[in-house]
């Protein structure tokens, strides 16, 4: 078992956010940084000094924070062809930030530097080692970043290694080889780096991107090779494809390679972290995500959970919980009895598998997701349906009818009210709410009807709203299935509907959600007093 160090270097903040789509402002940046630092991530790189003021901001705001484990890092580019690095704009920016720490990138592919730069070689080692130089006698730490390098090593590899000569001359900490276009692939990789960890001194990196898809298998070989250095961004977001994803990076080095990157009660909080970035950056996370995604270490298939609840490692590669993911089991029309056994014994319901009721609620699953209805994402739904099975369920209320009105009037928005009946105890409960859209109106008014009886409805909201046509040759008559989250407290939980009218598969998906709730409270049959008003069994509200 290897105990090597493998030093981190987090560029979510910089790298990250030229991902399309992605824009952090600078409080988001702050709290990503708070959290990369509790997990343990040596190196931040909170952005480019010299390119907007809201990096600018960034820096001079997380100086406030008390960082445990990281250093803040800022990037910039070498000195420009034909100026002195210490009349450098952007390197006086580097040192305007304040940080401790610096990358700098410089042109290692010979054709860059004559088509881009329209500048000579021997100036761009001169930019090179001067921008270096003078980061150093300034007193920073700095991370040579040897852009193209693995696309300039194949065209002409004597100039890129004379690249990384006069860097490490120059007195550069870190010489990190980057693969900018994302196409090597990982023995291309493997080889470079061997080839540079054998002449060089300096202790070696790996920048990857995702353009070939193996930006995380490129990672892995350049530490299998020497490098001491990963770069990359958590969940891979990153320009056109993404850089290396140092969710996926981070557990294959110390979990399955024996190197260590962070603590174990750091790599527990792993999914936690992922998650949380992909919150603030206004990211769905996919569900199909390596290690911390929802259904990483989900299973459907009948047979794989009969083996896996007789021992995980028959279809799980690791144990989720070392990087506090959890385990889930699924329930669908490719169930087997073992799937259910194993949700029946997760809620804690009373359901023996000999029995017939057994067999029936799995009929019943799949017939149901013929009709359309997915319990996998609407497991409150399915919980539902076994405490039915089991006769565990208490009939708190019962549903006499519904009306919507719908009006538009010309100059104003349209207007939505619904009214429920409903029978509470033997009373018969008549209300009616406005709300913004018709499936709005029904839970406001299905809500107003019974928060007297059962208190703990006021705390709970729609928290999301999915509609999904299942067939689209029906047009306006299709069937739809229609999934609603809703949340109180800390707790989430999400109910299904499916019909041909959009508002009959909410309400279904609604009432499904408030009886969850009141199964979770543990309500019983409310006894309230009758008072005058109330003899003739009706309750207006």
């Amino acid at each position: 078992m290897k105990e090597q160090k493998i030093c981190l270097y987090d560029t979510t903040l910089r790298d990250g956010t030229q991902g399309e789509g992605i824009s952090l402002s600078v409080e988001d940046k702050l709290k990503i940084a708070k959290q990369l630092d509790q997990f343990g991530v040596p190196f931040i790189e909170g952005g480019w000094p010299g390119s907007n003021p809201k990096d600018m901001a960034f820096f001079e705001k997380v100086k406030e924070i008390p960082l445990e484990n990281a250093r803040i890092t800022a990037f910039g580019s070498t000195c420009r062809p034909g100026v002195a690095a210490a009349e450098d704009d952007n390197l006086k920016a580097i040192m305007a930030s304040g940080v401790s720490a610096a990358a700098i990138f410089g042109k290692s592919w010979d054709l860059h530097v004559t088509e881009a730069l329209k500048t000579t070689l021997e100036e761009n080692l001169r930019m090179i080692s001067d921008s270096i130089q003078y980061l150093k006698q300034n007193g920073l730490t700095v991370i040579f970043d040897a852009e193209h390098f693995f696309d300039g090593y194949k065209h002409n590899p004597d100039y890129a290694m004379s690249v990384l000569k006069t860097a490490e001359a120059a007195g550069a900490d870190w010489l990190v080889l980057c693969d900018t276009n994302g196409g090597s692939l990982p023995q291309e990789i493997f080889e470079v780096v061997s080839k540079v960890r054998s002449e060089r001194q300096v202790p070696i990196g790996i920048h990857a991107h995702n353009d070939g898809e193996l930006a995380v298998a490129n990672s892995l070989a350049a530490v299998q090779a020497g490098a001491t250095q990963v770069q990359g961004t958590f969940n891979g977001i990153g320009e056109r494809c993404g850089n290396a994803n140092l969710v996926s990076v981070i557990p294959n080095l110390q979990l399955k390679l024996g190197y260590r990157c962070v603590e174990p009660d750091q790599m527990n909080q792993l999914t936690k972290v992922a998650r949380y970035v992909a919150e603030i950056a206004n990211l769905v996370l996919p569900t199909n995500q390596p290690f911390v995604g929802n259904s990483a270490f989900a299973h459907k298939g009948g047979i794989h959970v009969s083996a896996v609840l007789k021992d995980p490692q028959t279809y799980e590669h690791i144990e989720p919980e070392l990087i506090g993911n959890r385990r889930r089991v699924l329930v669908s029309e490719l169930s087997g009895q073992s799937n259910l056994i194993a949700k029946v014994d997760e809620w804690n319901i009373s359901l023996d598998r000999n029995q017939p009721e057994a067999k029936e609620v799995i009929r019943q699953v799949k017939e149901r997701e013929f009709q359309g209805y997915q319990y996998e994402g609407a497991e409150a739904s399915l919980s539902l349906l076994l405490l039915e099975a089991s006769g565990q369920t208490r009939e708190l209320f019962t549903v006499e009818s519904f009306k919507i009105w719908i009006e538009k009037q010309t100059g104003h928005s349209i207007s939505s009210e619904a009214m429920v009946k409903l029978r509470v105890n033997g009373q018969l409960v008549h209300t009616a709410a406005e709300g913004n859209g018709p499936v709005n109106a029904l839970d406001n008014a299905l809500r107003k009807a019974l928060e007297d009886y059962f208190p703990s409805l006021a705390e709970m909201h729609l928290a999301d709203y999915k509609v999904r046509v299942l067939d689209e040759n029906g047009a306006t008559a299709a069937k739809v299935r229609v999934l609603v989250e809703s949340v109180r407290g800390g707790e989430r939980w999400s109910t299904v509907g499916v019909s041909t009218n959009v508002i009959e598969a909410s309400w279904e998906a609604l009432i499904d959600s408030i009886r969850y709730l009141l199964w979770k409270e543990g309500y019983e049959v409310p006894e309230q007093e009758v008072h005058a008003e109330q003899r003739e069994g009706i309750v207006n509200h």
